[in-house]
């Protein structure tokens, strides 16, 4: 959600997009394109070998008619001695009219197996993107928009789907038919096919150019999109709505939203009128060929030449049945033009290597020694930050021990979460060593990892779902009783079961429909069921009332209980208790201790809980 304003967030996004668009425009150019196009079909190569017979099959039949003709005309209605050969004449009918109805047949199965390939590989394309798109590092999802990123899962993959669908069987169908009618028209008179198929080398040319300037559309009507979805996501979630209305900026918010959607009204018609009047000069080219056919004929009987009139009725149903096949296969030329800048933009995903893997030979978590976590050295950067920069955190070290509750405070920015996220790797050091359990995080499979640490933050989230089915997200095969035990543990069971539903009562996006203690007590509780042996609360009481945060510290407090405890703390009576503060300044650790004695000292630490100390008093 933006505000509007000179400087502003509202420019700032349009700087977003501006920057967007520009990555987008200067993207490198995919090499082997159609090759990697290609290689999704691989895993349909038996459906596909079928759907080619059918297609050849089906395509070489609906020539065949015409040849008929020629036949039924010559020798059956006009036969040089005697009246029409009726007899001829139904037997040439029924071939014609079997011939249509076993086209007819596999003309279904053939859009049977097309489409059934198609949107399987279609649909195989967006999870291989979004299963990419899981594996890549936070600092990939902090630096792009929500909304650009489900644009491209959507409205990109969505695009190429008629390709993915068609494309084979059109191609391959029309090719055959062109083909087929081709020779058909030669055995028929080569000097008419002569007359038929001049102007067509032109037309190629022709479509090649249109195709370009398709595929340039294209590529700005995906980035519109993009843009598009972003402003939705951002305006249309829960917290956008919320503030549009508190700043009356719901107008403000239509007006952005209808100047990009003017923007993509005007490209989806660039892109539709994008060739039609070449594809309007090669209809009446090819529409006009049987009147000149016409003339031509008469031109050649006049010189002497024998031309039927059987044959001239064969080649004008032969040459009409190459009109529309010709002109599929020119538009599906210009469709694949056209698709080759959103399958660029989604091979560029898809090529993008995550910051952060597996070691080749990472180990798993050693259960000995879970709880201890240890700093040696640690010098940070964020990603994209240069050299110049002063590094977030600098020459950190400190050891916690198992089952130890340790807290991090400091001015704010000093670099307390960003020291948290180092824990389960969601950041890599620039130098130094993040160990748990003893071992180097870097040296450790994410999944062992990630199954020992546990995370309740500031901003709880919660699925638009079930209670229930939030809790499972951490234990998905976890009982009724387990769900109880834990949501007792954390003080929200009897609050659970006072609503009409109980479990199983929808939360609304985000978890509006509870209250900011509410959450945070199912936050706790969905920890707990997955029952790390470090947790990590990252200023998990700030936003909330006086009221909610007794009840839920009360909670956190028997969270911790038997297991390490890592805190980033905002409100410092919250860390009275700790075994070991560490205050952290300009990311240093700066003083260490005991509240009793960092407060002795009188050093930063106690000038913090001054000032709290104050601002409560002032209140």
């Amino acid at each position: 959600m933006s505000m509007h304003g000179r400087g502003g967030p509202m420019g700032a996004m349009s700087r977003d997009a501006r920057a967007q668009r520009e990555q987008n425009a200067s993207a490198p150019v995919i090499p082997h394109l159609f090759r990697r196009v290609a290689e999704l079909f691989r895993p349909f190569r038996a459906p596909l070998i079928i759907t080619g017979v059918l297609v050849i099959s089906s395509a070489a039949l609906t020539v065949i008619p015409p040849l008929l003709i020629e036949v039924a005309f010559n020798q059956g209605l006009f036969p040089k001695t005697g009246g029409p050969n009726m007899s001829l004449l139904v037997t040439m009918v029924v071939l014609m009219i079997a011939i249509w109805i076993v086209s007819a047949g596999l003309g279904v199965g053939q859009t049977y197996l097309t489409q059934t390939v198609g949107n399987k590989v279609m649909g195989a394309l967006r999870v291989r993107l979004f299963s990419h798109l899981q594996a890549m590092e936070l600092a990939f999802f902090t630096r792009t928009k929500t909304g650009i990123i489900q644009s491209r899962l959507q409205n990109d993959v969505g695009g190429v789907a008629g390709v993915l669908s068609n494309t084979v069987s059109t191609v391959l169908g029309n090719t055959v038919t062109v083909l087929a009618a081709f020779v058909a028209m030669l055995i028929l008179s080569w000097q008419l096919t002569l007359v038929a198929v001049i102007m067509l080398p032109l037309m190629v040319i022709a479509q090649r150019k249109v195709g370009q300037v398709r595929a340039r559309i294209a590529t700005k009507t995906q980035e519109s999109l993009s843009e598009m979805t972003a402003i939705t996501q951002e305006a249309l979630s829960v917290s956008g709505i919320m503030l549009a209305k508190s700043f009356s900026q719901q107008g403000a918010e239509v007006a952005r939203y209808d100047k990009e959607n003017k923007v993509q009204i005007g490209l989806q018609v660039r892109q539709a009128m994008s060739g039609q009047w070449f594809f309007a000069m090669v209809q009446v080219f090819l529409s006009s060929i049987p009147a000149v056919i016409y003339l031509v004929a008469g031109f050649l009987i006049t010189g002497g030449v024998n031309v039927t009139i059987g044959t001239i009725v064969a080649f004008t149903t032969v040459q009409a049945r190459l009109l529309f096949p010709l002109m599929n296969v020119m538009q599906v030329g210009l469709d694949l033009q056209t698709s080759q800048a959103l399958f660029a933009r989604i091979f560029q995903y898809l090529d993008l290597m995550p910051a952060i893997t597996d070691a080749p030979d990472a180990v798993r978590v050693d259960a000995a020694k879970l709880g201890k976590v240890e700093f040696d050295d640690v010098t940070f950067r964020y990603p994209g930050s240069g050299e110049a920069e002063s590094p977030t955190l600098s020459n950190i070290s400190l050891a916690i021990e198992p089952g130890q509750f340790v807290a991090f405070v400091g001015p704010s920015g000093s670099g307390k979460t960003t020291l948290s996220y180092l824990v389960p790797r969601f950041f890599d050091v620039a130098s130094g060593h993040v160990r748990f359990a003893g071992t180097d995080v870097r040296e450790l499979t994410a999944e062992s990892l990630l199954a020992n640490i546990g995370i309740v933050s500031q901003e709880t989230y919660l699925f638009h779902a079930t209670i229930a089915e939030n809790l499972r997200y951490a234990k998905p095969d976890a009982s009724q009783a387990e769900l109880e035990r834990v949501a007792k543990a954390a003080s929200i069971h009897d609050t659970i079961a006072s609503f009409p539903q109980g479990y199983h009562t929808l939360v609304g996006e985000r978890g509006y429909r509870l209250s900011g203690g509410e959450k945070q007590r199912v936050a706790i509780a969905r920890v707990l069921l997955k029952d790390p042996s470090v947790l990590i609360l990252d200023e998990a009481t700030s936003s909330l009332d006086t009221v909610s945060e007794r009840v839920v510290q009360k909670t956190l407090d028997k969270a911790a209980r038997n297991r390490t405890t890592i805190t980033i703390a905002h409100r410092l009576s919250t860390v009275v208790n700790a075994d070991i503060i560490f205050v952290i300044d300009a990311g240093r650790v700066v003083e260490r201790g005991t509240h009793a004695v960092l407060m002795k000292k009188k050093g930063l630490y106690a000038k913090l809980v001054a000032e709290q100390d104050d601002l409560r008093q002032a209140r």
